[in-house]
């Protein structure tokens, strides 16, 4: 009996021991962390440009606030067009609505060397009167891109496969104070 309270007794040494040196342990690994660096924020302006021939022939802007690190930004703007999906007759016409307009998404954005860095995911689409139905002009781009902060940047342009226009969306970052 004396030497099953003996094993016990060291066992029970042992475990505290362990646990102990575990508490420790987990305690310096809590102080050897860098402090989380405070996020920066910055205004986005962007502007679709539509061009014919090297002419800007419309612009429309759109603004918001991100910050630096995991955070995104979202920009929605448009509308909902109806097209015919059904019926024979207008008392019978069934519609369909399909959104048209501006959705700008961003994500992770990374202070570089005076530039801001950042994941842009933009969708433009507009609707055009056609013969029956509208014709439905879309235009997508998705790229990580860097911009120098505080000048106009051009981060994606497209020709228009029906004409020979061609669309842009330029970014400029500025920092918030």
């Amino acid at each position: 009996m004396r030497k099953t309270i003996r094993n016990k007794t060291k066992l029970a040494i042992t475990c505290g021991a362990i646990i102990l040196t575990a508490g420790i342990c987990a305690a310096q690994g809590d102080g050897a962390k860098p402090p989380a660096e405070q996020p920066k924020y910055y205004h986005l302006d962007f502007v679709v440009k539509e061009l014919e021939g090297g002419k800007v022939i419309g612009a429309r802007h759109y603004s918001t606030t991100t910050a630096t690190g995991d955070h995104s930004c979202t920009i929605r703007s448009g509308n909902k067009v109806p097209v015919q999906s059904g019926g024979s007759g207008p008392e019978s016409f069934q519609f369909t609505y399909i959104d048209v307009g501006v959705n700008i998404d961003c994500r992770s954005a990374t202070e570089i060397d005076g530039s801001l860095a950042l994941s842009v995911t933009a969708e433009i689409s507009t609707a055009v009167n056609a013969v029956k139905q509208p014709l439905i002009r879309q235009t997508k781009w998705s790229s990580n891109v860097i911009v120098p902060v505080g000048k106009p940047t051009v981060i994606f342009s497209s020709d228009d496969v029906a004409s020979k226009g061609q669309m842009q969306l330029e970014l400029t970052a500025s920092p918030i104070k």
